[in-house]
């Protein structure tokens, strides 16, 4: 996969070359790629920003730096162009998907008060948020966005299971997770995820994450197909709750 950044601080992609990602970095299963917008700057001061026509606070990104650092990319390397931006759609786990089984791919982070509105009607494919609250910069929602792509490209993770059972990967929270020791202050390991019993461990860790995610986020279930045993479980844990 192919990753291409526009950004005014390409060092801030640096955090990427530790951790899982870097792996895939290295092994040249994701070829990352930033672009600084500010060596495409109007004049000589390095000027990429100026005040909004009309007045309002603050400054906005120019279109001409933007778009001829963004035509430095070869069409076809550039992809989707995506711009993250309070004002996308919300990401979440399918958009991830989606994105991750794309070849090249375009972020266009912003800062200040975003980009002129010229360059997301002529060049922007989609713009994407994280959600309803508001960064400093693009860069750290596009940080987010590629290591969530990049746990679904084949070959980052030694084990697909890492990411086909993460939380949200079937609509569900994950459940709970327990480590050594099996006694800690006080607090014990349930008895059947010590029992060897791996039909009955599973069917433990199924009913898990469907009560957890009742409980924690009974939004998500509006958003799935639930089987009658699940529906049947959810009742009788209703009932419990009343009580």
């Amino acid at each position: 996969m192919n990753i291409n950044i526009l950004t005014i601080f390409p060092e801030i992609f640096d955090a990427l070359n530790s951790g899982v990602i870097s792996k895939s970095l290295k092994n040249k299963i994701i070829c990352l790629k930033t672009f600084d917008i500010r060596k495409n700057a109007v004049n000589k001061h390095n000027q990429v920003d100026s005040k909004p026509y009309g007045g309002g606070e603050g400054m906005v990104l120019m279109a001409e730096p933007i778009v001829k650092t963004l035509k430095q990319i070869n069409k076809k390397k550039r992809g989707k162009v995506v711009y993250l931006s309070p004002q996308g759609i919300k990401l979440d786990q399918k958009k991830v998907v989606s994105l991750s089984n794309l070849k090249n791919i375009t972020i266009i982070c912003g800062r200040y008060e975003g980009i002129d509105q010229r360059v997301i009607d002529k060049y922007v494919d989609e713009e994407i948020s994280l959600g309803d609250f508001v960064l400093s910069g693009g860069e750290y929602a596009a940080l987010c966005l590629i290591d969530a792509i990049s746990r679904h490209v084949p070959g980052t993770l030694g084990n697909i299971d890492s990411y086909m059972k993460d939380t949200f990967s079937n609509g569900l929270l994950k459940g709970d997770v327990y480590t050594k020791p099996e006694k800690f202050e006080s607090m014990k390991v349930p008895e059947i995820l010590l029992s060897g019993n791996h039909q009955k461990i599973q069917l433990w860790k199924n009913e898990n994450s469907l009560i957890k995610t009742f409980l924690k986020r009974p939004d998500l279930l509006k958003g799935i197909k639930l089987t009658k045993k699940q529906k049947k479980l959810l009742e009788e844990w209703s009932s419990k709750a009343i009580l």
